[in-house]
């Protein structure tokens, strides 16, 4: 049996090869509880192989993105619980945000408004992030008493250096979207007005590279960021090879449009996929 209210927290609509997927609890501010983490994985489930989908992107309903995780349904109705429904809700909400760490597809974050503390695992699980100038990031844990769980203190020392981390961590203070593109949580920030025209010409932009390596370069981006350089050079000569046996026509295709056929020039685009596929 399906439920009504929780297939309700999350929507999405494909158009034109984007899945647009939005949280879906504008009066809650997009926060994250139990019932929208599970439609999260079952929608990231229905769209993953679609051949209608090249690019995935996670946006929200009305003026927030996400403020984090649901303080009465994820954390004070889960802890009268006991330790198990806490641990489950947890597996719940960091699941999706591992699986869309590794997403088969290309994934991009366009936070048009609010971004807070939970929040921010969603936003790294995202390949690329945009954000509107307007949009407003914070770690605002610290205010009322505990520490920027769920990944999200890992993930701001990971995408701002060291001393943003401690700054935005201790001080509770919130970060514009202009200001969260200078310290590298999103790659940039555009008024709130063009921010779905700019994240949608750069996702028809993916939409023309060869799905295979997109895969497999994002993945190596994520893995390398963690090995020293003689492992990732090591993994990444094994990941092309492996990229390579199950796509080397593609390979082969781009090649010969640029040595033989003289049709693009990799610094300028993408080479024409659909010569391989035809």
């Amino acid at each position: 049996m399906t439920d009504p209210i929780q297939d309700a927290t999350v929507a999405y609509d494909v158009i034109d090869g984007i899945a647009w997927v939005r949280f879906n609890r504008p009066d809650k501010r997009n926060c994250m509880s139990p019932r929208l983490n599970r439609r999260m994985m079952e929608v990231l489930d229905e769209l993953e192989y679609r051949d209608d989908v090249g690019v995935l992107v996670l946006s929200g309903e009305g003026t927030a993105w996400s403020a984090g995780m649901d303080l009465k349904e994820y954390f004070r109705e889960n802890e009268v619980k006991g330790l198990g429904a806490t641990r489950g809700a947890q597996r719940e909400a960091y699941g999706w945000w591992r699986r869309l760490r590794w997403y088969h597809k290309p994934t991009i974050a366009m936070v048009n408004g609010w971004c807070f503390g939970g929040g921010y695992g969603p936003l790294f699980g995202c390949d690329l992030a945009f954000a509107a100038e307007e949009a407003q990031f914070g770690l605002s844990e610290i205010n009322w008493g505990i520490l920027p769980g769920g990944g999200a203190s890992k993930v701001i020392a990971e995408l701002t250096g060291f001393r943003n981390a401690m700054y935005h961590a201790m001080m509770g203070e919130n970060i514009s979207g202009k200001k969260a593109a200078e310290w590298g949580l999103v790659n940039e920030a555009v008024p709130l007005d063009g921010l779905k025209a700019r994240v949608e010409e750069v996702a028809k932009v993916l939409q023309a590279k060869n799905p295979v390596a997109l895969k497999a370069t994002k993945d190596a981006i994520r893995r390398v960021r963690e090995m020293t350089y003689d492992n990732a050079e090591d993994y990444l000569i094994r990941a092309q090879e492996a990229a390579n046996s199950y796509d080397n026509e593609g390979r082969k295709e781009g090649i010969k449009q640029f040595i033989d056929d003289k049709t693009y020039k990799p610094g300028l685009g993408a080479y024409d996929k659909s010569k391989h596929n035809a």
